[in-house]
């Protein structure tokens, strides 16, 4: 199958398509490679250096699926600029799913959040629950997924909504809560906690690509939206399990970032989904890392502090 994916080179793009290429797909990766290139090279590996804002050349000739995984990611990222942010994370999408309906582009796979519920004290957050997001970046994934299944009647379209994603990739990410956390506690012997209450739902990234892959190879699967996260744990919840795993000490400070959400995935689960790694894999496999010197401190691993160094934040939108 020839598969677009925007941001193929980020944190999940590079764990998802080397998965792709071994099932034997045909792959076109868009990337601004803001963060790096962090692709291997493959005979069915198009590798393109591009701006997913100048959408009318980004090609879709005989491309049958779209897996749209490039945005300005995070709470913090988006704050920078806004405005550069609606630009990507919802223009650009509408102008790609347009061109894509227009093109015969048959399924189109969005990486949505989980954050689009806002702050919820529900036990089970499902897709059916009214959403209140609480930040511009959460905003923007909402709208965007109003956007896309706009076309749901053109084309097969499946919003995924992630827990927050933790684990090893090629292009690796320090600035979320499991992965942060790890290495404070490899790296310094403490773990700096905000809040601690807070619940956040987890998927490992190995679950989040085969999450992808169970949409691909299940493109008949009703169009809609579909949580994916299988460890909801409060933060101080994750700080304890690492120091089982690691020998650090926990210093709980006060936060102002409010977000507490849960998520229930049993319509993925439904379809057949069942996921196969976990919290305490991503520790080890972050640990093992760091001992093996495979895994240093990086700034192009916290995404606001590496697109400050970039000056993204003046940017201005197109």
């Amino acid at each position: 199958m020839r598969i677009l994916i925007t941001g193929g080179s980020g944190y999940k793009g590079s764990v998802l398509i080397p998965l792709l290429l071994k099932e034997g797909h045909i792959i076109t990766s868009i990337d601004t490679e803001w963060f790096g290139h962090s692709l291997p090279e493959h005979p069915n590996l198009n590798t393109i250096r591009f701006d997913i804002r100048n959408t009318q050349n980004i090609p879709l000739k005989d491309i049958e699926v779209i897996i749209h995984l490039a945005n300005i990611a995070n709470d913090p990222s988006v704050e920078l600029n806004p405005l550069l942010s609606w630009d990507v994370n919802v223009l650009a999408g509408y102008r790609l799913i347009d061109r894509a309906y227009r093109n015969g582009v048959k399924q189109f796979i969005y990486a949505s959040s989980g954050s689009v519920y806002g702050i919820k004290n529900e036990e089970k957050v499902t897709e059916e629950l009214q959403l209140l997001p609480i930040s511009t970046y959460n905003e923007t994934k909402m709208i965007a997924e109003r956007v896309f299944l706009s076309y749901k009647e053109k084309m097969h379209v499946h919003c995924i909504r992630p827990a927050t994603v933790c684990g090893i990739s090629p292009r690796m990410r320090l600035d979320t809560a499991v992965n942060l956390l790890t290495f404070q506690a490899l790296s310094t012997g403490k773990m700096n906690v905000l809040g601690g209450d807070q619940v956040r739902p987890n998927i490992h990234i190995k679950d989040m690509a085969n999450v992808y892959l169970h949409f691909l190879n299940n493109s008949d699967l009703p169009s809609g939206c579909y949580n994916a996260g299988f460890e909801n744990c409060s933060i101080l919840n994750i700080a304890n399990r690492i120091k089982k795993i690691i020998k650090a000490d926990i210093i709980v400070k006060e936060s102002n970032d409010p977000r507490s959400y849960r998520i229930d995935s049993s319509k993925i689960l439904k379809t057949g989904f069942s996921p196969q790694y976990g919290i305490d894999e991503a520790i080890n496999q972050i640990a093992k890392a760091f001992h093996s010197g495979d895994l240093e401190d990086n700034p192009r691993f916290y995404n606001s502090k590496w697109m400050k160094s970039l000056n993204l934040e003046s940017q201005s939108s197109t």
